[in-house]
């Protein structure tokens, strides 16, 4: 198993202030992206002119508004849901590849097929997409024994509008802004059409409704990583007043494990492992203990912890620090008891749960600096996510 965040990169130091607070319009935009509780500007324009582009006077007839919201169950069901009638056309935008190697394999591919629709699933437009660790290692053929034919359209996150629902889709309908991660499990048997393309189907089960807050990119950096850092804290049996270290606090997943940790399972303390220039960083997630890995070796250090997360692969320094009893959860590398392995199961439900504390703000998306990147860059953002240097999650927005 592979690791699914990314590490960091070296930039200049953080503050909070630059992390939280909006600039004043002659400075340049800041890409590291921490949303305030207040709505972002410009994503109901993203979003309503992505509806505008997919929908039919048909649905406009039925009185579907600009900016919809799940319809409860009771408003549909398996025997009585009808398909939706907006026409999508049948050839799309999407990056493939047809044979495994490095980013070089990569083309656009400006007549790929509409990936066809099940019953239990929506097709989303996709606006902005992201890239994790295990996307790069697919390509390579890594999971080869496991994956889908190929070619492939790589990509597993993504934020997007639906466009057409399936005859037992129960909740979501055209027009709602919709995020998650497309394939239930990345490893084993993941879709052959990913989300870097103009439009993916996904099941139904596996989406939530983004968040408003978030605009399309800020939702799309969110759904591996952060189902993946709520997993490992859950199994490793994190809860109120229980201490945590988390190895690669920079990463994708490791700054959302700081926030899970310290704002929804109430930590009573938080450490976190980063290089120097990244430890202001980790102060401004709330971390209580910032250990700088380039001074100090954290399995060296008094503090024992119940739970560590190790996000980059030390599993076997990372037992030296666990109490008795405590639980070591590992995402890369080498297993040692007591540590067990965690790999990520998509599922929409966990994203329900966690929206309320995205949109509060008290658990914040965090995008590398680099990016976002151009539709038209997805072979640089890989090239890019290969150097093990990104801050946060490398995001694609926006996608055409």
């Amino acid at each position: 198993m592979q690791a699914f965040l990314s590490s960091s990169i070296p930039a200049t130091s953080y503050s909070r202030s630059s992390l939280f607070l909006p600039q004043p319009p002659h400075q340049a935009p800041v890409k590291l992206v921490f949303p305030s509780s207040a709505p972002q500007r410009g994503s109901g324009a993203v979003a309503a002119d992505a509806a505008a582009r997919t929908r039919r006077t048909a649905s406009e007839a039925a009185g579907r508004s600009g900016r919809c919201v799940a319809a409860s169950s009771s408003s549909s069901s398996p025997a009585t849901a009808a398909v939706a009638t907006t026409e999508v056309p049948g050839v799309m935008k999407a990056w493939v590849y047809d044979a495994y190697g490095d980013a070089s394999v990569l083309k656009l591919d400006e007549a790929a097929a509409v990936p066809a629709l099940a019953d239990d699933q929506v097709l989303v437009k996709v606006v902005a997409g992201a890239l994790n660790p295990v996307d790069a290692k697919r390509r390579a053929g890594k999971f080869q024994a496991t994956d889908s034919p190929l070619p492939t359209v790589p990509g597993y996150d993504m934020a997007g509008v639906v466009v057409k629902v399936g005859s037992q889709v129960k909740n979501l309908k055209e027009g709602d802004e919709v995020y998650g991660m497309i394939s239930e499990k990345p490893l084993d048997g993941p879709k052959q059409s990913g989300s870097l393309a103009e439009y993916t189907a996904v099941e139904e089960k596996l989406l939530a409704l983004k968040p408003k807050v978030l605009d399309f990119a800020q939702a799309a950096s969110l759904p591996l990583a952060v189902q993946t850092a709520n997993g490992g804290l859950d199994r490793a049996g994190l809860s109120a007043g229980k201490s945590v270290l988390v190895l690669g606090g920079a990463g994708g997943v490791g700054s959302l494990a700081i926030q899970l940790a310290k704002h929804v399972y109430g930590a009573s303390k938080v450490a976190a492992t980063a290089s120097t220039k990244k430890i202001e960083l980790l102060k401004s997630l709330g971390v209580d203990v910032a250990i700088d890995y380039t001074k100090d070796s954290f399995e060296e250090l008094t503090d024992k912890y119940d739970v560590v997360l190790d996000a980059v692969g030390q599993g076997d320094k990372a037992v030296k620090v666990v109490k008795e009893g405590g639980s070591v959860v590992v995402l890369t590398g080498a297993v040692s008891p007591p540590g067990f392995r965690f790999v990520v199961t998509s599922n929409g439900a966990v994203l329900e749960k966690l929206n309320p504390y995205l949109e509060s703000g008290k658990v914040k998306p965090l995008i590398d600096p680099e990016g976002p990147f151009a539709f038209s860059q997805v072979v640089e953002a890989f090239s890019y996510l290969e150097t093990g240097r990104a801050t946060g999650k490398v995001v694609i927005s926006p996608i055409p």
